[in-house]
């Protein structure tokens, strides 16, 4: 065998020194290999662990309701905040503030993924995406009086290091596993994370009954158990960064080098263009998946503002949720094993907008009826996101994992600003947060039948990879 043909059988069995597929290494020697392999995936699980916290404890709990509170103690007379001079409902800043985030991420995403990609240097790049999110979110400690504009920054920065770190973490998902292992592999992910999730909206609980006790208002609470999500990210993210390991990068001599943000953006939405199939798969997920995102931002505003709830069953219906959703997530996994994780999806997505429908309906001041819908949210939050993201690991050409990934979590995080401008749009102009939840339906129904176009066992052997035997 020549140089030549060694280096393009290196090219073709991804997942030898390049570490692309973790199949063709556990042919050579089975045993390390799998122990290898599965160390990496125990690892790879903590960063849900570490990040969920956030996402449940400051995302969708604590900062959409506190944050609303702070724009309104600054607006006038007539309920405007004026950031940048632009006249802001003080009920819809939060709103546009994860809109402004995200589009924050957008810049930065595909830069993150093609210089991963180029150099096979994740693990440093997540390190500085996880600890500059984990501080910003520390800093949220720091919130009181009228400093909403403070707090918009904050969540800017946080949520786009969330979701710069999201397309590392995702794109060692085909390196760490097997085709067949994906499913599992990812749901349990998403378990671990709603466990983290559950552990500290347990504590937050205690903690925000106790305040009085403890000799602290409403307030330090809240912004105790913000600053508590920070630190939770920054000690747990030390366990993936200890774990799992670059690969050396192969490829064809005088490859170009990483380019800019957009300019590699356009170049891996036109190497797309070479996997149609994988494009509409993004498509139907952008649409479908701006629907979650949005929901899981604005449902504690919905369940305080409009449902009148108290703060101690906000917390309540979130733990529930995380919890449900740990079983949601694993159940939809071995659905999927069944009935292949396509056809899960969609039954998933009809579930939301039937939940979505519900939610519009429910009376004010009803606890039990918010936690009967927290249910049905946490049953289908998990496994809908866990799924899809196994589903396009399968879609993914060889060698390309963080470019496409990044595009991926353009669709997971970074497009996901049409949802709460919708929402916030909707408030702006109808003073109603039931018309705006009702709003997010069309996410669901249009991303249902953009999905189900989708021949999803074609768009695998179009990327060039295995076909599970249920996809």
């Amino acid at each position: 065998m020549t140089a030549e043909d060694s280096r393009k059988t290196e090219e073709a069995e991804p997942g030898a020194e390049d570490g692309r597929s973790a199949a063709s290494a556990e042919a050579a020697t089975p045993s390390a290999a799998t122990a290898a392999r599965k160390r990496e995936q125990r690892g790879w699980y903590f960063y849900d662990f570490a990040v969920s916290v956030y996402s449940a404890s400051v995302l969708t709990l604590f900062l959409g309701p506190y944050l609303t509170e702070i724009a309104k103690e600054a607006a006038d007379p007539e309920g405007f905040v004026y950031p940048l001079g632009i006249p802001v409902r003080y009920g819809a800043f939060f709103a546009y503030s994860v809109s402004a985030s995200v589009i924050l991420a957008v810049l930065l995403m595909p830069l993150a993924g093609a210089v991963a990609d180029r150099t096979g240097r994740k693990k440093p790049l997540l390190a500085v995406a996880a600890y500059t999110g984990a501080a910003a979110t520390a800093g949220m400690f720091f919130l009181s009086g009228e400093r909403y504009l403070l707090g918009g920054a904050l969540l800017v920065v946080a949520n786009a290091s969330l979701s710069v770190s999201m397309v590392l973490y995702n794109a060692y998902l085909p390196q760490i596993s097997t085709p067949d292992e994906r499913d599992a592999v990812s749901s349990r992910g998403w378990a671990f994370g709603y466990t983290a999730g559950s552990v500290m909206l347990v504590v937050n609980l205690a903690l925000f009954q106790a305040h009085d006790t403890l000799g602290l208002s409403k307030g330090e609470a809240v912004r105790i158990c913000l600053a508590s999500a920070g630190l939770w990210w920054g000690a747990f993210a030390l366990i993936p960064l200890r774990r799992l390991r670059d690969r050396a990068v192969v490829r064809e001599p005088g490859a170009a080098p990483a380019l800019s943000g957009w300019k590699q953006l356009v170049a891996t939405f036109k190497d797309m263009r070479r996997y149609p199939l994988t494009l509409s798969f993004l498509l139907a997920y952008l649409v479908y998946n701006d629907g979650v995102q949005t929901v899981i931002s604005q449902a504690a505003i919905y369940g305080k503002l409009e449902l009148e709830l108290e703060e101690s069953t906000l917390i309540g219906s979130v733990l529930l949720v995380q919890v449900l959703a740990v079983a949601g997530a694993l159940g939809m996994g071995r659905l999927a094993r069944i009935y292949g994780a396509k056809r899960t999806i969609l039954g998933s997505l009809a579930a939301w907008a039937v939940t979505l429908t519900v939610g519009y309906f429910l009376p004010a001041r009803t606890p039990v009826w918010f936690f009967a819908l927290a249910a049905m949210i946490g049953l289908v939050l998990g496994g809908s996101q866990a799924l899809s993201r196994s589903l396009f690991s399968h879609l993914v050409p060889a060698g390309k994992e963080a470019e496409y990934f990044s595009a991926y979590e353009m669709s997971d995080r970074g497009l996901s600003w049409v949802g709460p401008l919708v929402f916030g749009l909707t408030y702006q102009v109808t003073g109603s947060y039931r018309d705006a939840i009702i709003s997010l339906v069309v996410f669901f129904a249009l991303g249902f039948v953009l999905l189900a176009r989708v021949p999803v066992r074609r768009a695998v052997e179009a990327a060039g990879n295995p076909v599970p035997e249920r996809i």
